[in-house]
């Protein structure tokens, strides 16, 4: 093992350790990325980015999202952007729009002036079995039983499962205590992300995300994606959505039908570089 440089990064506040696996090799454990995800003891982060050579010839890269629990999972949006903005800056390439090659599918961000990158999300499945979600058919919205109270909520994937509840008000809203274990529901099981989005009016969300792994972050790229969705399919918002999170604005925009593809655009950042030592790599938990 030898030791690894990497770059933090935010999109919105949704923290990100960004590992070059194209200059360097990089081999990873679901042990290590929990250290390195630890801000105690490691740098900290919700998730940790692989930057990777494509395996498939319509691609330039390839990108591997791990979450800080060590699982990896198959799309993170504000991930995608940090991701475009990240190849750009260090010469990777000259390219301000490229094809991503993801678990989900192909992505196609694009790097916009003062650091905004918009990207292409594809579009959001509703059947239950693509989410996956436990349900006899499909529905704008279900009733799902948490311990004796039942919520109303929407269901979709947007490369990775979501469910949305939305309140009358998020920094009253449960985000925490129902998040997890709404999560963890049997009716989800690959797990889910929970958001829970404000109506402001009908171009603006507040929104809140428990995510799978990593718990409540200060921003969600497909969370977003995912509550302007649904609301639009529930009446409650009209495209284009400007989704406020507690590490910033996202904006969001959809054209309403199933085959229509979800575009997400915001802010990026480089907040340091550094080198995870051996130390960190190959320490071993007591």
């Amino acid at each position: 093992m030898t030791a690894l440089s990497f770059t933090k990064m935010h999109g919105a506040g949704n923290d990100f350790v960004v590992l070059d696996a194209i200059r360097q090799t990089v081999v990873l454990s679901p042990d290590m990325i929990r250290r390195i995800a630890d801000r105690h003891v490691g740098v900290g982060c919700d998730q940790l980015l692989l930057v990777e050579r494509p395996t498939r010839a319509d691609a330039d890269f390839r990108y591997r999202i791990f979450n800080a629990d060590g699982g990896e999972v198959a799309q993170c949006g504000n991930g995608a952007r940090c991701f475009a903005r990240f190849v750009h800056h260090y010469g990777l390439t000259s390219a301000r729009e490229i094809r991503v090659e993801t678990a989900s599918g192909i992505i196609v961000p694009r790097l916009e002036d003062g650091g905004q990158v918009t990207v292409n999300m594809g579009a959001p499945r509703f059947a239950p079995a693509e989410v996956p979600f436990v349900a006899d058919a499909e529905a704008s919205q279900y009733a799902l039983d948490v311990e004796g109270r039942v919520w109303t909520v929407s269901v979709l994937s947007m490369g990775n499962p979501h469910t949305v509840l939305f309140v009358d008000a998020v920094e009253d809203a449960p985000v925490t205590s129902l998040g997890a274990i709404l999560e963890s529901h049997p009716r989800f099981p690959q797990r889910v992300n929970v958001g829970f989005a404000q109506v402001v009016d009908a171009h603006h969300l507040r929104l809140r995300v428990f995510e799978r792994g990593a718990g409540e972050t200060l921003s969600c790229g497909t969370g977003a994606c995912a509550a302007v969705v649904a609301g639009i399919r529930s009446g409650y918002v009209t495209s284009p959505v400007k989704v406020s999170t507690r590490g910033g604005v996202l904006q969001i925009a959809w054209g309403g039908n199933a085959d229509d593809p979800v575009w997400l655009t915001g802010p990026t950042a480089i907040s340091f570089e550094g080198v995870l030592p051996v130390t960190l790599l190959e320490a071993h938990e007591s």
